[in-house]
């Protein structure tokens, strides 16, 4: 039998790390770099750059903070290894940083593996699901998912659980004036008066409906009939032609008429009349 010795186990992951097997602490690293959760000095952690979430509100931060202080964190914030030692925060930077408020030295973590990309997917899909998000946040995760992550609808609307058509819903908010996106964004407006307005296409137009909406204090239903009546002026504009039609009918038939055509070819036409005898004489000369 040879007297050779075996190579020792992990050394695929210490030589991965560039680390020494006969070094404890080392040895630790290399296994915490795959998985599992276990306690880390939050001096060792660091912020995600690719992080979604740039605002994070101080009231409701600092009650977490009191909570951590109180009870420690519940749910570990979840990492990947960046070198021997060191973490980047995937998601839970709201726990980490009241963390750092509420005083602690270390914090427990779950080590995951994963690229840029997959990172910026996490924190975009686990920004997603929270609750307190406004629709131009959600919409603007939405529209990142997608250029950024390069994924279609259907395969957002398959990460985060929602229908395509409410994906397509949010990603319409992107198009609204920057004045509309604010007011959405300070909850002057909700969501469904927001979808309303993605129905005009003109700016100019969409900013006066939308002071008009603010400061009426209108419905939803209220703008909605409000976006049909332009929308309904555009397809049907009186033009000259138009005009000369209801006279040629008023003409023929003795009544007011109107003539309204639509872009597509179709129409209508108006006959007005004050009473029934008019109207019997508009027949009769319509019958001759």
């Amino acid at each position: 039998m040879s007297s050779s010795k075996r190579p020792a186990m992990g050394r695929g992951l210490s030589a991965l790390l560039k680390t020494d097997t006969n070094s404890a602490t080392n040895a630790i690293a290399a296994e915490r770099s795959v998985s599992g959760i276990f306690e880390v000095e939050i001096n060792d952690i660091e912020t995600n750059p690719l992080q979604p979430r740039s605002n994070f509100e101080e009231g409701p931060l600092n009650d977490l903070a009191i909570s951590i202080k109180s009870l420690g964190i519940i749910q570990p914030i979840t990492v990947r290894n960046i070198e021997s030692g060191k973490y980047q925060i995937i998601s839970g930077e709201r726990r980490y940083r009241a963390a750092e408020i509420a005083g602690l030295e270390s914090i427990p973590v779950f080590v995951r593996l994963a690229n840029d990309q997959e990172i910026l997917e996490m924190a975009l899909v686990e920004n997603i699901q929270r609750r307190d998000l406004d629709p131009m946040e959600v919409a603007l995760c939405y529209n990142r998912l997608m250029v950024e992550c390069l994924l279609t609808q259907q395969e957002v609307s398959d990460r985060v659980g929602k229908n395509r058509s409410t994906i397509a819903n949010y990603l319409g908010l992107l198009k609204l004036s920057p004045l509309v996106q604010a007011g959405l964004r300070d909850r002057d407006i909700s969501m469904g008066h927001a979808r309303s307005l993605v129905g005009i296409e003109d700016n100019d137009q969409r900013n006066s409906l939308y002071h008009q909406c603010v400061k009426g204090s209108w419905s939803v239903r209220q703008l909605e009939y409000a976006v049909r009546a332009i929308n309904q002026k555009k397809r049907s504009p009186l033009t000259t032609k138009n005009i000369d039609a209801g006279k040629s009918f008023s003409n023929q038939i003795g009544l007011p008429a109107k003539v309204i055509v639509n872009p597509n070819g179709s129409g209508k036409i108006i006959l007005s009349f004050l009473d029934a005898e008019e109207l019997k004489t508009a027949l009769d000369r319509i019958s001759e």
